[in-house]
């Protein structure tokens, strides 16, 4: 291929037509997820934290103080949602999730669908962009759809998207982010083979090339990534990776344009605009996201919940107090996630990093057991019956990712198939960090970051064993495999969609789907 055809990869002729194919499985996820998603209608899991400082935010700005979680549970089950108080709240994450789990409550009010619904719309949104991003990477629309339709029957994916946590909003804005860097390649490759043509070269000769100092895909990025680090901190890794491995595209892409030498100026010239690009736009929306909180810092109700940030004085005079205030708050932030108050707590469904790639330890999200015959629709003999809500991957899914992973891996590094770079750096990047905090209870939802990206690497492997579309043998029997593993995820999603629903089985039904001890 010449310079100009390899700067050209990646402009595609079905946009149309894929973003059809795209809107389709996206609704098919959205209608599959909101399907009785108000259902249970009591808060489950970290539901006791989230809504709750959801609704005070709506209603004062900040996180107000509510009584014994038992009561204030139960009575917000009942209607009854004003047993909160005025006094601030510590709180440990930054605000961007929890608004966008009140703003379903501002929908459809404080109750399970409410606050819900946000997890349900950017659930599907995820698949959505998961599709997006491996059409990119491996130039198929085909491809992006496999990948979209994996990640629709992920078990682990489904019922993030029907709670309301703040992890499904992190893997969105992760997702779009990085999909935002792998579309800035392509921009940027397709901009200097539009400059060759303009000045009539086949190459740069040995000159550095246009700036390209807008870059609008780039700007996207640092907006998701900073939406990210606003939901979970724990983003800020992928920004970094990405912001490295987005530099190197560029001296790479001078470096195929014929700059020559004069490439490796690329890490200064188009390494400092990415750094404002990225970091720096990441940081002022980061900041932007507490912008009610900064406002409303003033007049906040401190000294009876929490005693509130002791901004420095000196500092107060240079930024204003509230933003001395809100360094502080993050400085006690920091030291609750990583003193020694996290590591002397256990969980029993605690879940090491190690074992997340292969589903090892999912979580129990809810649970109502011994349900008798006779109550609640049970028509167990001999047996009862119960209610749970697991969060666990598709078995079969992550399995076929984990090998597609490994594979993945050792054909970067042998074969530097760039279409690998960003999944693998990308989930690489939400995973390892973990196991610095593995002294203390971590769970296997935190691997909702991770699987769309390994989907993505299962879906391009899928691609491959597809092989061309001219209908050969070859074709037919590719069509057979690719046929049979998308079979399996989906049987296994239906097998496993009792224990993902809450759904009334026997105590036998339920051991059935429970296929290693460690499930349980």
């Amino acid at each position: 291929m010449s310079t100009l055809e390899r700067l050209d990869d990646g402009r595609m002729s079905d946009e149309y037509t894929s973003w059809v194919v795209t809107a389709l499985i996206t609704a098919l996820a959205f209608l599959l997820r909101v399907w009785n998603v108000g259902f249970p209608k009591n808060l489950v899991f970290d539901e006791t934290y989230y809504p709750k400082d959801a609704w005070t935010m709506l209603q004062q700005g900040y996180e107000g103080t509510w009584p014994d979680a038992a009561k204030a549970n139960a009575d917000i089950v009942k209607g009854i949602t004003n047993t909160w108080t005025p006094d601030a709240e510590f709180v440990v994450h930054p605000p961007m999730g929890k608004w966008l789990i009140a703003i379903g409550e501002q929908l459809f009010g404080f109750n399970s669908f409410g606050w819900r619904f946000a997890s349900v719309v950017f659930g599907s949104l995820l698949v959505l962009m998961t599709i997006r991003l491996a059409r990119r990477l491996s130039r198929s629309t085909m491809v992006g759809a496999i990948a979209g339709i994996l990640l629709t029957l992920d078990g682990l994916a489904f019922v993030m998207s029907r709670v309301g946590l703040l992890d499904i909003f992190q893997a969105f804005f992760l997702v779009a982010g990085v999909s935002a860097v792998a579309a800035d390649r392509d921009w940027f490759r397709h901009h200097l083979a539009d400059h060759l043509r303009a000045v009539g070269k086949p190459h740069l000769d040995g000159i550095f090339g246009p700036a390209q100092g807008w870059r609008p895909w780039r700007l996207v990025a640092g907006v998701m990534f900073g939406l990210a680090c606003a939901t979970k901190w724990n983003s800020m890794f992928v920004l970094a990776t990405m912001g490295i491995i987005s530099v190197i595209w560029d001296w790479s892409a001078r470096r195929l344009a014929g700059a020559g030498t004069k490439a490796w100026w690329s890490f200064l010239r188009d390494g400092v605009p990415a750094f404002l690009y990225l970091v720096v736009v990441a940081v002022g929306i980061y900041i932007a996201t507490w912008a009610r909180w900064l406002s409303i810092y003033p007049h906040m109700v401190l000294g009876k919940s929490w005693a509130g940030p002791n901004p420095d004085p000196g500092l107060s005079k240079v930024i204003g107090k509230p933003l001395a205030a809100l360094w502080d708050y993050h400085q006690q932030i920091y030291d609750f996630h990583t003193g020694s108050y996290m590591m002397t707590q256990t969980h029993v469904y605690a879940s090491n990093p190690s074992g997340w790639l292969i589903n090892q330890r999912p979580l129990g999200i809810d649970a109502v057991n011994d349900i008798k015959p006779g109550q609640q629709g049970c028509e167990a003999v001999g047996d009862t019956c119960l209610r749970v809500i697991s969060a666990t991957g598709t078995p079969v899914l992550w399995w076929f990712a984990a090998i597609a992973l490994v594979a993945a891996v050792i054909w970067w590094i042998f074969a530097r198939d760039w279409r690998f770079t960003l999944p693998i750096v990308a989930m690489m990047s939400t995973w390892i960090p973990w196991f610095r905090y593995d002294d203390r209870p971590l769970f296997f939802f935190y691997a909702i970051c991770i699987i769309p990206f390994t989907v993505t690497i299962l879906a391009i492997w899928l691609g491959q064993i597809l092989g061309p579309t001219k209908v050969t043998s070859r074709r037919r029997i590719g069509a057979i495999v690719v046929g049979t593993v998308m079979a399996l995820v989906a049987a296994d999603f239906a097998f496993i969609y009792p224990v993902l629903t809450d759904s009334l089985m026997t105590r036998k039904a339920w051991l059935a789907r429970m296929w290693f001890r460690s499930w349980i």
